[in-house]
């Protein structure tokens, strides 16, 4: 009996960069996720599928075995905790940065300096917590969960602490880029318990992940 694999994926740029290392392995989602209302997807290999999940649920979702692996971001795994799960490799996609941001007519060096306690508002209380606790800086963390930029501009938040790629969104919104906390991209994560029943079949996925991954 053919043992079924779970894969699970975020929608947008996580996928869409997951497709050729998926095709390195042999595999070809049948369904665009963008058109398609479904949520589990089918691929080529009537023995693998993929489950659509918000970038933050897919630690959890390998975690508990609601999928077998998962492609996921650093930021994420970083807050999820990485319990349970395997990382056997960084597949260097989806790149961007965590940073802090301000208003451009706020002065954080200033702030930090004089020793404020400063407002900051993040869906990565954990990276944001160790960052500023590492640099001896007070902060009161707000979590909000989208529109980050809009807390600075309601007077919500002195600074933010987000993902940055382009950096195009904050210069529309009048924000700048302060300092940056670490480089993100995005990792492979298999459930343990999976990697033992399903070694085989995991192994081969994970190898062709490998082999199509840029070395260097």
């Amino acid at each position: 009996m053919t043992q079924q694999i779970t894969l699970a994926l975020s929608k947008g740029r996580i996928f869409e960069e997951t497709l050729p290392l998926l095709a390195a392995a042999g595999i070809e989602v049948l369904e665009d996720p963008e058109k398609s209302r479904k949520l589990i997807l089918p691929t080529s290999r009537p023995e693998v599928r993929v489950v659509l999940v918000r970038a933050t649920d897919v630690p959890t979702y390998v975690q508990y075995g609601g999928a077998d692996l998962g492609v996921a971001g650093k930021d994420s795994l970083i807050e999820h905790g990485g319990q349970g799960l395997f990382r056997p490799l960084d597949l260097k996609i989806a790149k961007c940065r965590v940073s802090v941001a301000v208003r451009a007519d706020f002065d954080y060096r200033e702030a930090v300096t004089q020793g404020s306690r400063l407002k900051v508002a993040t869906k990565y209380t954990s990276i944001a917590r160790d960052f500023f606790a590492s640099k001896g800086v007070h902060v009161d963390l707000i979590k909000l969960y989208g529109s980050m930029e809009l807390a600075p501009l309601t007077g919500l938040a002195d600074a933010i602490v987000d993902l940055v790629s382009t950096g195009n969104t904050l210069k529309a919104n009048n924000l700048v880029e302060v300092e940056q906390i670490m480089d993100i991209s995005s990792h492979l994560v298999v459930n343990q318990a999976a990697l033992k029943l399903k070694q085989a079949p995991l192994r081969r996925i994970i190898d062709a992940f490998a082999s199509a991954v840029p070395q260097g």
